[in-house]
């Protein structure tokens, strides 16, 4: 008997070891993990919701924090936190299996990966490496693959879940930003962020990519209106028939002369019509003299009933009954029969009218003001639906079949936090309060305070000469602003923003909180950077740039690589007054195009070949194929 304690306690001690080894071996892998990952974000007191989940019973939300790098659990019966997922880098989008007992969290930084948590434990068991910037993780309805948007690569990864590995990555359109996959498994649809292509043609706009799973290519892309640009969401409806993805529909071909009636920009809502695989039609969310500005995150009922689209820049939901809408779209005539009676008091007389009426919602929609500020996220359960709010550290309880002050109320994600004046300005500058009947914030023109992949004819330099509307990163810095150099400073541009743009009168200390916030920003190393495999493409290029024969460093010079000065390099278009132009900084340039102050040039090899004839803009007809390539990667890395 004392043998066989002896026995059992040494059986015992083995089995503590060898869990104990398992447990420092995985948690070593997690190091190693961690330590190649490549990361910029620094971990924030404020949460930032940017993306929510609902359990199957909806007993449960599961709340992406990203600025505070972690997932919060949050108890939808006590209405309160009831467990937090710490993560190594800020969370980008959710999905949930569904069975509910595993999260996939995709993590937005250069190196992305996917964290698996166990909500059992709320552990994290593993991480998948992805793509540039992953986001938006979508299931396959077996619950074998789940694919992820590589936002900066512009593919979509399909990561295998029995193997835990990548197993291909799908070619899509320009900065896929999130996507949703149709009930049957058949087809995944994704929204791209911005247009491809030039600017300065007359049709610009951000398709969707619909991946065909069976041959994981992409088979259909569907052409939204022109001006479609910051597509943020998708969803399909539960029954499978229609695609619904929000964006904002800019009239960049208008001199901003004024915002009434949606002069500027518009809020649309585009409807997929699946089985056609084409654009069923484009409403507006505005309203005749309120906007909705910058949409944001969609979702429907499980019913199929009942669609849901959060205005992040006016802080509002809209509640759009689908079937009424859906019937009044269909009855639309392709064009007019001049057989029957036309009502002209109405807006749209045939189908291509509607993306421009600001009434066409009337009577199919009820637009909600949610308690807090900027609400990016939404998650529906039932008829109830929860709208974190980014800005506030909140979240919008919103009944969607009451009436009146008890509709909405507010629950508090977290204790509150003073706001700091580059808090302050990122939140003015995603703020539509803002502008005059909130059409716009900057945000608008200036996603993600980058660029929007349009022309915009503004009135800092008369009307009729369209320019390219740059990235925010570094304009305090590199004076002057707007390509023409009209402007001395960006602290000038900001005031003349708000004055001329946004059409609004504000106290002084708004523009200085958005100064401290551009001025905050910081580059994000892009996927040429973050590739091994183009080193020495890079370091041939950097050569290149630096060499007095091709003469790029002699503007371009500096840490910010620009002399702040404006040259006649040979870019005047037809439309312009001038000749020369403000030298731009090449930090993170690979984020923002398309190229030169008209926009012309879709690729950075063409700012150095095609649109460089007479080479003023650096000497470089006389280099090889390669060696043009290896310039074009230094200048990308940068």
């Amino acid at each position: 008997m004392c043998v066989r304690t002896l026995r059992d306690r040494n059986k015992m001690k083995k089995t503590i070891i060898a869990v104990l080894l398992i447990a420092l071996a995985a948690a070593a892998c997690r190091q190693t993990m961690m330590a190649r990952r490549i990361d910029v974000a620094e971990k924030s007191e404020y949460l930032s919701p940017c993306a929510v989940v609902a359990s199957p019973d909806g007993a449960r939300l599961y709340i992406a924090e990203q600025t505070a790098m972690q997932i919060a659990v949050f108890d939808t019966v006590a209405e309160k936190n009831a467990g937090t997922v710490v993560l190594s880098a800020q969370p980008s989008g959710l999905a949930l299996s569904a069975d509910g007992s595993r999260l996939y969290a995709t993590c937005g930084s250069p190196s992305g990966f996917v964290a698996v948590i166990d909500t059992a434990t709320l552990a994290v068991v593993t991480e998948i490496d992805a793509g540039h910037t992953a986001v938006s993780p979508v299931l396959s309805p077996d619950g074998a693959t789940l694919y992820v948007c590589n936002r900066y690569n512009n593919n979509v990864s399909a990561i295998g879940l029995a193997s835990g590995k990548e197993l291909r990555r799908i070619p899509v359109r320009r900065e896929p930003i999130a996507a949703a996959i149709t009930p049957d498994g058949r087809y995944l649809f994704v929204a791209n962020h911005l247009p491809t292509g030039p600017s300065s043609v007359d049709f610009v706009a951000a398709v969707v990519s619909v991946i065909d799973i069976a041959q994981q290519k992409v088979t259909a892309e569907i052409d939204l209106p022109n001006g479609s640009t910051s597509l943020r969401s998708i969803c399909v409806s539960p029954d499978g028939k229609y695609a619904y993805v929000p964006h904002i529909l800019a009239r960049f071909h208008m001199p901003t002369t004024q915002l009434v009636r949606g002069w500027m920009n518009t809020a649309g809502l585009s409807i997929i019509d699946v089985a056609a695989m084409k654009r069923f039609n484009t409403v507006l969310l505005d309203d005749v003299d309120k906007g909705s500005a910058n949409p944001w995150a969609v979702a429907c009922t499980t019913d199929s009933k009942t669609v849901c689209v959060t205005q992040a820049g006016t802080h509002e939901i809209s509640v759009i009954d689908a079937p009424s809408l859906l019937e009044k779209l269909a009855k639309m005539p392709e064009k007019l029969d001049n057989t029957k009676t036309v009502d002209y008091t109405a807006a749209s007389l045939i189908a291509d009218d509607v993306p421009n009426d600001l009434s066409f919602l009337v009577g199919h929609r009820k637009r909600i003001k949610v308690k807090g500020n900027g609400p990016r996220a939404l998650a529906i359960v039932g008829r109830r639906a929860y709208v974190p709010e980014y800005f506030t550290d909140s979240m919008s309880v919103v009944e969607l079949d009451i009436e009146g002050y008890k509709q909405v109320r507010a629950v508090a994600l977290g204790p509150a936090q003073p706001l700091t004046t580059v808090r302050t300005g990122e939140m003015f500058f995603n703020d539509a309060a803002l502008c005059f009947q909130s059409w716009q914030s900057c945000e608008s023109c200036h996603p993600d305070s980058r660029a929007d992949g349009l022309n915009w004819d503004l009135l800092n330099d008369g009307m009729g000469n369209p320019k390219n509307s740059k990235s925010m990163l570094l304009a305090h810095r590199t004076p002057p602003s707007m390509s023409s150099g009209i402007r001395d400073s960006a602290e000038m541009a900001v005031r003349a923003g708000i004055k001329f743009i946004q059409f609004a009168v504000r106290p002084e200390e708004d523009a200085v909180a958005i100064d401290e916030y551009l001025k905050s920003m910081k580059p994000l190393p892009g996927p040429v950077a973050c590739d091994a495999k183009l080193a020495a493409s890079v370091e041939r290029g950097r050569k290149l740039f630096n060499d007095p024969k091709v003469g790029c460093a002699a503007c371009h010079s500096g840490e910010l690589y620009t002399d702040l000065q404006s040259y006649d390099v040979g870019t005047r278009g037809e439309l312009d007054r001038r000749d020369d132009f403000d030298t731009p900084t090449l930090i993170e340039v690979w984020r923002s195009a398309p190229y030169l102050h008209d926009g012309r040039s879709v690729e950075m090899k063409d700012v150095i070949t095609r649109d460089n004839p007479q080479d003023k803009h650096g000497k470089t007809s006389q280099l090889s194929e390669e060696e043009k390539a290896d310039l074009a990667n230094f200048v990308l890395s940068l």
